[in-house]
Parts: structure tokens; sequence; C-alpha cells
């Protein structure tokens, strides 16, 4: 990434609308908006949670742990 850009991301609200896509038992859950804005912004990760809905993870905090390695920059986040 180019040193005059950055982004801001909520890794919390990323990680609940992950995990919320992750553990929606409905099909419906790819019209969530979490969907949209992966698919334009890092398209792999929405590959990631259909393999995380198609693993059966559970956890949060595998979701968190992702989303912490990818969109944080080496920040270190804090669990509910």
């Amino acid at each position: 990434m180019s040193s005059f850009l950055r982004y801001d991301i909520d890794l919390e609200k990323l990680t609940d609308a992950m995990f919320g896509f992750i553990t929606d038992p409905h099909p419906s859950r790819n019209e969530r908006p979490v969907v949209k804005a992966l698919d334009d912004f890092h398209p792999d990760s929405v590959e990631v949670m259909e393999s995380m809905l198609l693993d059966g993870t559970e956890e949060r905090e595998d979701v968190a742990a992702y989303v912490n390695a990818v969109f944080g920059g080496g920040r270190t986040t804090a669990g509910p």
C-alpha cells in the first residue's frame, strides 16, 4: 500500500459482520452488506468467510484473529 493512503477499518464491527455471516443459516446471508463491502474492497475475504462457513467455524475469536491479521496492521484488539 502507498505511504500516503490509509484506511480506517473498525475491526470490531467488521468482525461482528463477518461472524454474523458465518453463523447465519439462511441463504439470504449472501445479501448482507459485509459481502458487498468486502467484495469491492478485499474479495479474498469473501472466500475466507465462505470457507469458515463450510468449515463450521463457531468461535468469534477465530474470525477476530483473521480480521486482525489481515486488516489490523499489527495492532492488537481486545475481545468482548
